[in-house]
């Protein structure tokens, strides 16, 4: 009996926090259920109508050490899929683009400060901005976690 519990907790610990290889690259699985991916790795969680958005760990380990980060303004208006900000990093510089429709709430000042909080815990401490969302509808656009895993095996 403790021996087929231990077994259900080892399996469920592999499942949720896998790094995998596939062509030299990393594909990311974290626990985040309740994260929403964009094909361009932004991910958006949302409580009480307010997103908020980041990276995925696929793009900051992409992007390298980021050193430089651009965020909305409060009060912009941002459309699904645009263009708001800016990212760069020792290797490479890359947009930030809106996964959903709305005005931003807040911006993450210690990011701006400290760029590299992305790359050491992009899901928690190193978001980038909070968005009041517009249309909660397009949240059914974009990918579950299961989805953006699947995305990634075919894609990366």
């Amino acid at each position: 009996m403790v021996v087929s519990a231990l077994l259900r907790v080892l399996s469920r610990s592999t499942r949720s926090c896998v790094a995998t290889r596939r062509c030299g690259r990393a594909l990311y699985t974290t626990d985040g259920k309740l994260r929403y991916y964009t094909k361009k790795h932004e991910w958006v969680s949302v409580d009480g109508g307010v997103g908020t958005v980041g990276i995925s760990n696929y793009a900051q380990d992409a992007l390298g050490e980021v050193v430089f980060a651009q965020l909305p303004d409060v009060g912009k208006e941002l459309e699904v899929g645009a263009e708001c900000g800016a990212l760069e990093s020792v290797k490479a510089a890359s947009e930030v683009y809106s996964p959903v429709s709305g005005t931003v709430s807040e911006k993450n000042n210690a990011v701006e400060s400290t760029p590299s909080l992305i790359n050491k815990s992009c899901y928690s401490e190193g978001w980038l901005f909070r968005v009041k969302l517009a249309r909660p509808e397009e949240l059914r656009a974009l990918m579950d976690q299961a989805a953006y895993d699947n995305f990634l095996a075919e894609t990366h």
